[in-house]
């Protein structure tokens, strides 16, 4: 028992005063009137307008202050101190935080108010209030349109001096859309945004049929579209909360694999779960790489702007699979996220779970309602003012004995009831005759005013036929909704994923852990695969089954550059690219970026110039790239002198990662390079246009060091503008290609003329002759700039890897070029 006493007051005799109260009895009843008033005034939403009281009396001040989308920002602060001053009995901090949300894009699907300044962010908390501006944003005039027209009820404020809305005409399904989250006492709400346009088709399919089920309201809501976009996995959830009012999804960022710098793959994070921020998934990763939770990643980097908005950059390890090493980061990281619902919110005051079709038919109602009341305000405030103009019309047919009549009159109350008397008129359409304007006195106002009454009627009966037609009422209520969704709706954000597919299992039942199947292996395979060199020095690998193709699909018939060269390899091996310089670089076949197959041809404008890969000199370029197998063919190489040389690949030292494969003298370099046996031919283009082909059997393969032998003669002044190997297997499908052009012009620099022929036009002749002219120079022609041998069909491209058109082939072994459209860089 408590005991309960008066005080004494000053000078007068101590009087006991004892009231005896039961302590559970007052617990329960003090906490029960606390929790309501939790329950009702603070942390739950309305079902109808989906607002809690502080948004709701948020919106309604801004409103009433006049800040709407096309007047200009105010502090903050002042909002804040209108809100709590005339109707929010609360701190400002509370409204603040209220008024912020409202503003965030990350937080709200469809935003209600427009902010200016720091809102904050997912990892930032905002500005202070006395440094943001705010407004109304447009979709909250469709909120509290209507507001002045009785279609809500009012409500006194805190103090009994104001009134305020008890909720808002809220012609946007802002609950559905804007979602809401809040922990009362004994319960709490969350619940997901969804689309706008989506929840309307399915509010005027319910319009239409009110008996629709849950399966047919799905077929337009098929589930959540969250402000931030991502994706959500596994639908049963969402069914499970549309169905009973809670279940769980989970969400999952949206990534793509893309090459971050010339050597490295790297996951690129675009979309991330609603609700999280960068900073934290920055940190979850840091955390997993420290504790060897996550493996396979070298960094992460925020690369986020206001002009290209999220993007957040993992690199991933060389000789990591980037898609398994994704599939551990949804495991492991925020980049997979749950979402749980639950959807509570205040039904005619009382907190009730809804499902997907519940809302939508408290809102739908709702609007009905809203209509009606605007309808009934409209039809008396129309009947009113026809009830005034017929009154002014019958004053202006009489306007003389009207005006007798007020001048003869000793006040106005007795020419009003003279007024009354005399023409049989209303008490006020008398007094509205006497407060008439001069100027309404012309015939125009007899005209305005007879089209005014026209007006009126023909706006009454349609009131009329809106309230006493329940299937015209809702047609209105439709056509508004519709109105809404086409002006505020905007596209799709979230994908939406009956299955994760790949390796991660449905989330599990407490909505917090995820469990996965057994992982993808983090390190690439060593599958067999194919090293490209593109004909303008290009290097990449193809993946999947391009490996395997024939060279023609895995790189020749594409739309942008040509393919120079090629070698089979494995993911994790090596490959040997010889440069201009006589050198020979290793290269890991894991540093050059996969090429994705299209139509079972690899794009090579994919690929990464060998000057990212190793440190090259300043004129030394790639010219061909070889296997470094123990069984690979013997390398022949051609110089700009003549000379020609063949060394085995497999003479590589096995701890270098350069080495000269040529000696080379003062002057010379290396014009080509390809693999040889010694059934197939070695050919020689030189700048005169003389072509030399003949036995690979004929040179002898040599050491790394030495200096080669004679391979064609040449002129005086002459160079070998191309040197390549003619395969015994498909010779009689090779083509050679030459491009002439004027003294002193560069690859690339000049149109000039080609021409097309096939190999088998020329004759062999022996090592170290001078060949057959290949080519009849045209006038300002002082020689070949460029030439081809290979198997067809030749590809030209320009500097920028873009085609050149080749003319036809032609039987004319020494005839003269064709003119090109555009200048050649390189044949492949």
């Amino acid at each position: 028992m408590a005991r309960k006493t008066s005080a004494p007051v000053a000078d007068e005799p101590y009087d006991e005063n004892i009231v005896d109260i039961d302590v559970a009895s007052e617990m329960e009843s003090s906490f029960l009137e606390y929790a309501y008033s939790v329950i009702y005034s603070r942390a739950l939403p309305d079902a109808r307008d989906g607002l809690k009281p502080v948004h709701r009396r948020i919106l309604y001040m801004m409103a009433d202050m006049g800040l709407r989308p096309d007047r200009a920002h105010v502090k903050s602060s002042r909002v804040v101190g209108e809100v709590m001053g005339k109707l929010h009995p609360h701190g400002d901090a509370a409204i603040y935080d209220a008024l912020v949300r409202l503003a965030q894009s990350f937080s709200m699907r469809l935003p209600l108010v427009d902010g200016h300044g720091n809102f904050g962010s997912l990892d930032d908390g905002p500005a202070a209030a006395r440094y943001t501006e705010a407004r109304l944003a447009p979709p909250s005039v469709a909120m509290t349109a209507g507001l002045g027209e009785d279609v809500v009820d009012f409500v006194p404020n805190y103090d009994n001096k104001l009134t305020q809305p008890s909720v808002l005409p809220a012609a946007i399904p802002n609950l559905l859309v804007n979602g809401a989250s809040g922990i009362a006492v004994g319960m709490a709400t969350n619940m997901a945004p969804h689309n706008l346009v989506e929840v309307v088709a399915a509010a005027q399919h319910l319009l239409a049929n009110p008996e629709a089920t849950l399966d047919d309201v799905m077929r337009y809501v098929p589930g959540p579209d969250l402000p931030s976009g991502g994706k959500i996995v596994g639908l049963d959830g969402v069914r499970d909360a549309y169905r009973t009012g809670r279940g769980s999804f989970r969400t999952r960022s949206t990534a793509r694999i893309e090459n971050v710098t010339a050597r490295r793959k790297g996951i690129v994070v675009t979309e991330l779960p609603y609700g999280v921020g960068p900073e934290k998934v920055i940190e979850k990763i840091a955390d997993g790489v420290r504790t060897k939770k996550i493996q396979g990643v070298t960094n992460v980097q925020d690369l986020t702007d206001r002009a290209h908005g999220l993007r957040l950059v993992v690199e991933v390890k060389t000789g990591f699979d980037p898609d398994a090493v994704l599939e551990q980061l949804y495991r492991t990281t925020p980049l997979e996220d749950s979402f749980g619902i639950n959807n509570v919110a205040l039904v005619e005051g009382q907190p009730r779970t809804l499902g997907l079709l519940e809302l939508l038919r408290v809102w739908v109602d709702h609007r009905i309602d809203v209509v009606r009341r605007r309808s009934a305000y409209r039809l008396a405030r129309r009947r009113e003012r026809l009830h005034l103009v017929e009154g002014l019309l019958v004053a202006i047919v009489d306007i003389d004995e009207v005006i007798q009549v007020i001048r003869s009159s000793d006040d106005a109350g007795v020419a009003r009831e003279r007024l009354m008397s005399v023409f049989d008129l209303s008490e006020a359409q008398a007094s509205y005759i006497l407060d008439l304007q001069l100027r309404r006195l012309t015939k125009f106002s007899r005209i305005e005013l007879e089209t005014e009454r026209g007006e009126l009627e023909r706006e009454i009966a349609e009131l009329l036929e809106i309230l006493s037609d329940d299937a015209r009422l809702r047609g209105v209520v439709s056509d508004e909704m519709g109105e809404v969704a086409s002006t505020y709706g905007t596209p799709r954000r979230t994908v939406l994923l009956d299955s994760a597919g790949g390796a991660t299992a449905p989330a599990a039942t407490n909505g917090r852990s995820k469990k996965s199947a057994p992982a993808l292996s983090l390190e690439i395979a060593d599958s067999p695969t194919r090293v490209l060199l593109s004909a303008t020095g290009l290097l990449a690998r193809t993946s999947g089954d391009a490996a395997d193709a024939p060279v023609e699909r895995a790189g020749r018939r594409h739309s942008h550059d040509a393919l120079a060269g090629d070698a089979l390899s494995t993911t994790r091996g090596h490959v040997g690219v010889v440069t201009s310089t006589g050198t020979l670089h290793r290269v890991s076949v894991l540093d050059l970026p996969a090429l994705p197959a299209t139509d079972g041809a690899p794009s090579l404008s994919g690929g990464v110039p060998m000057s990212e890969l190793v440190a090259l000199g300043p004129d030394e370029r790639a010219l061909a790239v070889v296997s470094l197998a123990e069984d690979a063919p013997t390398l022949a190489l051609g110089t700009a002198n003549g000379v020609v040389k063949r060394v085995a690949p497999s003479d590589a030292p096995k701890n270098g990662d350069s080495w000269e494969i040529i000696g080379l003298k003062d002057g010379d370099r290396v014009v080509g390079a390809a693999p040889a046996a010694d059934e197939d031919q070695l050919v020689f283009v030189a700048s005169d246009a003389s072509l030399l082909h003949f036995d690979a059997s004929a040179v002898r393969p040599q050491g790394r060091a030495a200096a080669g032998m004679a391979g064609i003669r040449l002129g005086a002044g002459q160079r070998v503008v191309f040197f390549g190997v003619a395969r015994a297997a498909s010779r009689d499908l090779h083509t050679v290609v030459t491009v002439a052009g004027a003294a002193g012009a560069l690859p690339g620099t000049g149109g000039g003329s080609a021409k097309v022929t096939p190999y088998e036009l020329y004759p062999g002749k022996g090592r170290g002759t001078g060949g057959v002219r290949a080519h009849r120079f045209l006038k300002g022609e002082a020689g070949l700039v460029l030439a081809w041998v290979g198997e067809g069909p030749a590809r030209a491209v320009g500097s920028g890897g873009q085609p050149v058109e080749l003319p036809e082939s032609t039987d004319r072994r020494d005839g003269s070029g064709q003119p090109l459209g555009a200048p050649v860089a390189a044949i492949g």
